[in-house]
């Protein structure tokens, strides 16, 4: 279990009310490879994990997952609390001040909706910990599409501390995968 601190992880802030990286950052809260996705998919997969490191470590980076999609949330909300429904339909968010007002809702940047589809679970640890390795480094890249998209330099530091934690999950997700075929090795002898 883990303990709820009301503080993010790390202080999302704004310099101005760059619209267009707002629509943007969408892609990371509630597309395929989103914080949502990420969170959600490893605490499921978490279950079927058959030793307690590897389960410690999912359970571990699913969580943190979810509290970088209250990072994202915070970012485009200060951004988009700010805006006009005018300026919000000039920066392409009309449909989504339409069904929300400045409330957000998981969509990605193209404004589809957030699916459970987006997310796999399939039983053999193995695949899913190649699975886990693959979703981090798409998220890397997006961050970096993200932060190349924008001036703003509090959404920039941010967005970085965001990138630098996909690589640490990724390198975690690399242990576990070790550890777990390790284990399976074992059992095969």
């Amino acid at each position: 279990m883990w303990i709820y601190e009301k503080k993010l992880q790390f202080p999302a802030w704004v310099e101005g009310c760059d619209l267009k990286i707002a629509k943007l950052m969408f892609a990371q809260y509630g597309g395929p490879d989103s914080e949502l996705s990420a969170g959600l998919r490893y605490l499921t997969q978490r279950f079927n994990m058959p030793i307690p490191e590897a389960k410690a470590i999912v359970t571990d980076i699913g969580t943190e997952e979810l509290a970088h999609w209250e990072i994202i949330g915070t970012l485009i909300y200060k951004i988009i609390d700010r805006a006009t429904p005018a300026e919000l339909e000039k920066a392409g968010l009309g449909p989504h001040y339409i069904q929300h007002g400045h409330d957000l809702y998981p969509h990605d940047a193209a404004g589809v909706p957030w699916t459970a589809a987006y997310i796999q679970a399939i039983e053999d640890p193995i695949a899913n910990l190649h699975e886990d390795l693959a979703a981090e480094q798409k998220a890397r890249v997006t961050y970096e599409h993200l932060i190349k998209s924008t001036d703003d330099r509090g959404v920039k530091e941010t967005l970085s501390f965001l990138r630098e934690r996909e690589v640490v999950h990724f390198q975690r997700f690399g242990e576990a995968l070790r550890l777990v075929q390790e284990h399976l090795d074992k059992k095969r002898v």
